[in-house]
């Protein structure tokens, strides 16, 4: 059976959230989601669909390469990071952790919105995101040792993309 305190303690444990006051944790929550959803709003907003196959057709366009597929991962993956990292204890660890992280969300966001059609920019795209991800996820692991490993690029993951959807 399903206990409510369990899902709330496990709730707690996953955000690391346990010493610290319900407005902290709100207000982690507000920027971090926030940001990350802006940041991911932007970019969408600045693609345009582009028609393939001739004016009779729909307009219509697929993923390009398998970053598609990884920023949306990394985007949940380093927001849940991000709120462990700023439910930690203050120290300036954890500014500069919080602050790779924003960095690499805008990072993502110009990526998924400039969408790099050729080999080198998908390469410089796949470097600097996985790039950014591993300095914050090395700058979080400082914090708590949690939230540096939801954080890590993860080479199973690329190579599991790839093979989805092979360039």
């Amino acid at each position: 059976m399903l206990d409510l305190d369990d899902v709330r303690d496990e709730a707690v444990d996953l955000i690391n959230a346990r010493d610290r006051e319900g407005s902290h944790v709100l207000m982690g929550v507000g920027l971090t989601v926030g940001f990350a959803i802006a940041a991911a709003t932007i970019a969408n907003l600045s693609i345009r669909p582009r028609r393939k196959g001739g004016e009779d057709q729909p307009i219509t366009e697929r993923p390009r390469g398998s970053l598609g597929l990884i920023l949306p991962a990394m985007f949940s993956a380093t927001t849940l990071s991000a709120l462990r990292v700023w439910n930690a204890p203050a120290r300036p660890a954890r500014t500069r952790a919080l602050g790779l992280w924003g960095a690499a969300q805008v990072v993502n966001a110009v990526w998924i919105a400039l969408r790099p059609a050729g080999r080198g920019l998908q390469i410089a795209a796949a470097m600097s995101s996985a790039g950014m991800a591993a300095a914050f996820a090395h700058e979080a692991r400082k914090m708590d040792s949690r939230a540096g490993k939801m954080a890590s690029p993860i080479g199973s993951g690329v190579r599991l993309a790839n093979r989805v959807e092979p360039d």
